[in-house]
Parts: structure tokens; C-alpha cells; sequence
């Protein structure tokens, strides 16, 4: 954990932006809060009564903060963001980056030139399981890489002001490129438009890697149940793991197909429970940014694994555009 001298500040006190401050303060180092609704900030004031209240990021800019934490609309995140680090601020935006790759790429060229950190909260990158899903991959216990794919599905969370591609797809875009390690070489993406005009209900987004590795994302918001599953087929195994469940398990499976004498021949063998930490990405991934706020260069959902995700999502509303 980092000292409790750091102080961070966090932007935006909605849905999200709350979970951000609850974790920050049972870290020690919450300092100060920012939203323009003076109605959050008088509730959140009785519940962190020692933490600086502000209703815009400037006037925040004289205070001793280490660092930011950016939990706005995407919208806002660039204007943000820019502001922060012109003045010298490490900062820890929320997904997406900014809503265009130009965007993107003039706050990484604007961080690296102030030796900021930028980073991205590309959250599932900190989830114990997707870690150990990654280190299972690199110790080749499932052989060659071949196949993955992600299933984000529920009933509501229905968004008005961005499709289900950039609302749901970015936590699948960033597990892919960081277990795969890779950029797509070509993608497919197609859909639905059932609730909104203009606005997609659900997608399906086939990406090509290379090394003939295959993936595809299918997110909805229109599903009978909640599914957030993730499967990863290899040449000597297999693995899977919901997240969405009650369990939680993750799997590795001793199957594969071979071909024999050019027959398929269906190897079905055990099926392991993998065990993995029980830690709250959250905290791991605040606990990171904090752990970064003395300068030291940040690898994880750094900002040009953000930039690659947002390049990604360009492509497939490219592709959804033209299908």
C-alpha cells in the first residue's frame, strides 16, 4: 500500500466515480472529491467529512494532490485529462481514453512530454482470474493459442448516449490484447438496432491475430440473464471462466481434437478447478496507481494499451457502419 502521505482526488462522484472514493479511502490516500452536483457532494460530505470537496477540477489545481482519478462521462475524459496534466498531475482516466484515437494520442504525447503517468482503468486487467488465465497461457498448458471468446450479456444497463459496442466491448477488447499481446490484422463486426434509433442493442465482433489466432466478442444489454464468460482454446487444452457466476470457477480442461492418419480424434480428458487470489480488482488496480504516483513508468493499462482498444472499437464501428 502506498504511504499514507499521498493524497488522490477523484473526478466525478457518480455510479462508478463512488466506488473509486470508497476504495481510495479505505486505502488511506482518498484527498479530495470533484463533481458540479452540490446535492453528491453534500451526502458524500457526511460520509468522508476529512476529504476536500470541490465542484470543478481547477479549483483543485493549487491543492497538494499527487494524483487524479478521471470518473466523468467519456465525453468529458480528453478536456479532463489535458487539464490535469498540463499542470503536472499523474492521472488514471476511466475507459475510454477519449472518444477518438487523435484524442487519445495527443494526451499520450502531452503525458510523455511532462513525465506524466496516463493511465487507463481498463479494470478486468487487475482481476485475479484474467491474471491467472494469462499465466496459464504463458507456461503453454494449453499448448498454441488458437481460439478465444467473450460473452458480455445482460438485461438493462441500457445507455442512450453510446452504443453497446463502446459501452460493453472495451473490458473484452483489453483482456484479448493483453492475453493475445497482438493487434488484430482484420476484423468483422455486425448488429442489431432494436431500442433506439442509431444505437446498437448488440453486437458480434469476429478479430483475426496473428498467428492465425481467431477471437470474437458478442456483448447485448438485450439477454435474458447475465453471462460475462470468457473460453480460450488451445492446441492441447482448453479454459474457461465466469465471471458472472455465483462460483466464479475457473477452469483448465485436458481435451483437444487431433487428426489421425486424417481422421479427428477427440481427446476428452479431466476437467481442473484452478485456484486464483481472492482480491478485488479494484483495489489492485488503485493500489497499482498508487504505487506509480512517484513517477515510475507504468505497464499495465498504460496509455498506449488504451489507445490500442480505442483503435479496435474504431475499426469495429467502422465495420457495424458498413454491415
Amino acid at each position: 500500500m502506498k504511504a499514507k502521505s499521498s493524497r488522490v482526488c477523484v473526478v466525478g462522484a457518480g455510479n462508478w466515480g463512488k466506488n473509486h472514493i470508497r476504495v481510495l479511502n479505505e486505502l488511506g490516500i482518498l484527498g479530495g472529491i470533484v463533481d458540479t452536483d452540490a446535492s453528491k457532494l453534500n451526502f458524500i460530505r457526511e460520509l468522508y467529512k476529512d476529504v476536500e470537496l470541490y465542484t470543478s477540477v481547477k479549483s483543485t489545481l493549487a491543492s497538494a494532490f499527487d494524483g487524479y482519478v478521471v470518473s466523468t462521462p467519456a465525453s468529458t475524459h480528453f478536456d479532463i485529462a489535458k487539464l490535469i496534466i498540463e499542470n503536472g498531475h499523474h492521472v488514471l482516466v476511466e475507459k475510454p481514453l477519449a472518444m477518438t484515437v487523435k484524442e487519445a494520442e495527443e494526451l499520450r504525447k502531452l503525458a510523455s512530454n511532462n513525465n506524466i503517468n496516463l493511465m487507463v482503468g481498463h479494470l478486468l486487467l487487475f482481476h485475479p482470474a484474467i491474471l491467472k488465465i494469462k499465466s496459464l497461457i504463458d507456461e503453454r498448458r494449453i499448448g498454441k493459442l488458437q481460439y478465444l471468446y467473450s460473452h458480455r450479456l445482460n438485461l438493462g444497463t441500457v445507455r442512450t448516449d453510446e452504443n453497446i459496442l463502446w459501452s460493453f466491448a472495451p473490458h473484452d477488447i483489453s483482456i484479448f490484447q493483453f492475453i493475445i499481446g497482438g493487434f488484430p490484422q482484420s476484423l468483422i463486426c455486425e448488429g442489431g438496432i432494436f431500442l433506439q434509433p442509431d444505437v446498437h442493442d448488440s453486437t458480434m465482433t469476429i478479430l483475426k491475430y496473428p498467428d492465425s489466432i481467431v477471437g470474437h466478442i458478442f456483448v447485448s444489454w438485450l439477454h435474458p440473464f447475465k453471462e460475462h464468460r470468457l473460453v480460450v482454446i488451445g492446441s492441447k487444452g482448453m479454459i474457461s471462466f465466469e465471471d458472472s457466476s455465483e462460483e466464479k470457477a475457473l477452469y483448465l480442461y485436458d481435451k483437444k481434437i487431433d487428426l489421425v492418419k486424417g481422421s479427428p480424434v477427440v481427446w476428452d480428458g479431466s476437467k481442473e478447478k484452478i485456484k486464483y487470489e481472492s482480491k478485488m480488482p479494484l483495489t489492485e488496480q488503485l493500489r497499482y496507481f498508487a504505487d506509480h504516483l512517484n513517477g515510475k513508468t507504468i505497464e499495465i493499462s498504460n496509455s498506449e494499451h488504451g489507445i490500442e482498444v480505442l483503435r479496435i472499437l474504431e475499426m469495429a464501428s467502422d465495420s457495424l457502419i458498413k454491415n
